[in-house]
């Protein structure tokens, strides 16, 4: 479908898009609005192929039309939802825990908000204890405790003209990231109220931050120390980082672990899960209720099965996608290094970033503050003539997929040298 030339997104749309960062906002211009996608490539309404880093801001770790999406009408001629309990359910619960496990036992839901605000909600069941602490910069979805100073494109400084409750506010407690100090000021305020410690291992939505060595022992030691659980938002981590997860690469485990969309391929099915005594507080054996009807939805958990059977039966594919993140970074570092710009360049597994902003990588909210995003915004445009879509957010990264070719690589290292270049000829960098 083409769009009538006399329609504009927000006649329809509020705000001209069903979640915020597609809006472009933070970028200018004319957002952009994909008609289709195939493998590593997005199109737009004129056919123009761009290759995507975007990749849905994570979950399309196989690309867009991964290799499992066969036999589908087999799959929803079974019946789309139930209302009951499945074998597929009862399968993937059990492989998962296989691979994390921590998740002695776990619960579906349908997207990462839900999973990380039921942790949430366990968590303070079990404690009996209402107040949270989480970390600013990270995005945990779009709930009311999340959104307060959150990374990606969700940043809620003003709680009160957001539609968050004062109530919420004051039950959290908003530290900074990598800053164990920090996070001591407020345990001394809220620690004997203390619910949960909630926090992104690794974080991906204020661009590519890794936690500095003992931050997270420290918030193991600390949430021990008050009486308090620990729950990680592994909903980018999860698969990205492998099958066990950032947890399994760090070897710190939490009392509860959120995960996403990426275990279905970005159809829509998350989960979340945790020590046992911790998750016998849900009903029907305890008080606190989670659900909902598209919770393990047998469509999207057969699919899920079909993500773990390819990963598990293609352990090169992790390889793969890390040599060529690694290309990508090198080729980023090498133009900034000829053009003299002290800009950190990251790459953890399929995972690329740098900031329009000199010296170290990124380890707080107030590093990422410092990014430049006048010239991220000429960035993002640059790439999009060269055929390279980004994301519209100076607080997001570029994703890499198993459908990333050496090609598509190669191209995107040349469009990055241009882009600089031509960048430093208007005098933006």
């Amino acid at each position: 479908m083409i769009l009538d030339s006399t329609m504009r997104l927000d006649d329809v749309l509020a705000g001209g898009a069903s979640s915020p960062v597609r809006a472009g906002q933070r970028v200018g211009g004319a957002p952009f609005v994909c008609a289709r996608a195939d493998g590593p490539y997005a199109y737009d309404v004129e056919g123009r192929r761009y290759v995507d880093y975007v990749m849905a801001y994570g979950p399309l770790l196989f690309g867009h039309t991964p290799p499992f999406l066969r036999g589908l009408d087999a799959l929803a001629a079974r019946g789309v939802v139930y209302g009951s309990t499945t074998p597929d359910e009862l399968e993937l619960a059990a492989r998962i825990r296989g691979h994390v496990p921590s998740m002695e036992k776990l619960r579906f839901t349908t997207t990462g908000s839900e999973a990380v605000q039921s942790a949430v909600r366990v968590a303070r069941a079990f404690t009996g204890r209402d107040a949270v602490l989480k970390f600013s910069g990270n995005y945990h979805g779009h709930f009311d405790l999340a959104l307060q100073d959150a990374g990606a494109s969700a940043e809620t400084p003003d709680a009160t003209h957001s539609g968050i409750p004062r109530a919420v506010v004051a039950d959290l407690a908003v530290a900074r990231y990598n800053d164990l100090g920090d996070v001591d000021r407020d345990l001394a305020r809220i620690g004997g109220r203390l619910a949960a410690i909630l926090v992104e291992p690794i974080c991906g939505n204020m661009g590519l931050v890794e936690t500095e060595p003992g931050f997270l022992q420290g918030l193991r030691e600390r949430a021990d120390r008050c009486g308090a659980l620990l729950i990680f938002d592994e909903v980018i981590t999860w698969l990205r980082l492998g099958l066990a997860g950032a947890q399994g690469e760090i070897g710190v485990v939490p009392d509860l672990t959120a995960v996403g969309k990426i275990m279905g391929g970005g159809f829509p099915i998350a989960a979340f899960g945790g020590r046992a005594d911790v998750m016998a507080v849900l009903a029907p054996d305890g008080p606190c209720f989670t659900g909902g009807t598209h919770a393990g939805m047998p469509f999207a958990v057969a699919l899920a099965l079909r993500v773990l059977d390819y990963l598990e039966t293609t352990p090169s594919l992790y390889r793969e996608m890390d040599r060529r993140a690694r290309i990508l970074a090198d080729g980023i570092r090498a133009t900034l290094r000829d053009l003299g710009l002290d800009y950190a360049v990251v790459q953890r597994d399929s995972i690329v970033d740098f900031k329009f902003r000199p010296g170290p990588p990124t380890r707080s909210y107030d590093d990422q503050a410092r990014d430049d995003q006048r010239a991220y915004a000429a960035f993002y445009h640059a790439m999009r003539a060269r055929g390279v879509l980004l994301p519209p957010s100076h607080n997001e990264v570029m994703f890499v997929s198993t459908a990333h070719g050496d090609a598509d690589v190669a191209l995107t290292v040349d469009a990055v040298d241009a882009s600089l270049r031509a960048l430093r000829a208007e005098g933006i960098v």
